[in-house]
């Protein structure tokens, strides 16, 4: 009975040898979630550095020879968030990698305190260097996103500024006299009008012209209104 007791417990490890090393391998789950955050976050406002946190070495995960990475719908790849990793083979599976993605980089803030309907200059804003992931989304990262614009609140000083205070400032004015230029198929015709309100860059306004006649048209730069027939 002791002889037949030993013989079973040297054959548990030549036994079951696979099923204890068939884990999918931590490394290459995390070099998956690394290419995919350096390729999501090109482009992005600033220095970029990224944390992938631990897996599991004693996971259960099968092996996987096609692993993809991704994010869900809406979410953005900065700040604390989390990165799947999906297996594309038969009987496949997803795992969430948790990671934090810092953005270093210069942003926005006000220099004094600026009413609301303020047109914003160079001279209101001052730059703050800090990881615009734990800022708001919207934070404006460049004074040329702002400069021209008009506020929408008031601010006091040193208030973080976002793009969702800001409105375009006006291209065309109420009461301008404005460019108006009529095209359509095989002709243009310029003439002048009136504006009958104030428009941003690409926002529709009308305009009435000297024969009394009032037209629809898109505002452009330079007091010009776009008429297409």
């Amino acid at each position: 009975m002791r002889l037949a007791k030993r013989i079973a417990f040297l054959l548990v490890p030549a036994l079951f040898p696979a099923s204890v090393s068939a884990r999918q391998e931590p490394a290459e789950v995390k070099r998956v979630v690394e290419d995919f955050l350096r390729i999501q976050t090109k482009g992005l406002p600033g220095a970029v550095s990224f944390t992938v946190g631990a897996i599991d070495p004693n996971n259960n995960l099968t092996p996987c020879p096609a692993l993809e990475a991704f994010t869900n719908a809406g979410s953005r790849p900065w700040g604390r968030t989390a990165v799947g990793v999906r297996c594309q083979a038969e009987g496949g599976w997803t795992l969430y990698v948790p990671v934090q993605v810092k953005v270093v980089g210069d942003y926005m803030v006000t220099a004094k305190a600026l009413p609301r309907g303020h047109v914003l200059g160079a001279s209101d804003l001052v730059a703050r260097r800090g990881d615009l992931a734990e800022l708001p989304a919207g934070v404006v990262t460049d004074a040329s996103q702002a400069v021209g614009k008009t506020l929408l609140v008031g601010l006091g000083s040193g208030q973080l500024l976002r793009s969702d205070a800001l409105r375009a400032g006006f291209v065309v004015q109420q009461g301008q006299t404005v460019k108006v230029v009529s095209r359509g198929q095989g002709f243009q015709v310029a003439t002048e009008g009136r504006a009958l309100a104030n428009a941003a860059e690409g926002q529709v306004v009308q305009v009435r012209t000297a024969s009394g006649q009032t037209l629809s048209g898109i505002a452009r730069a330079g007091a010009v209104v776009e008429v297409t027939y």
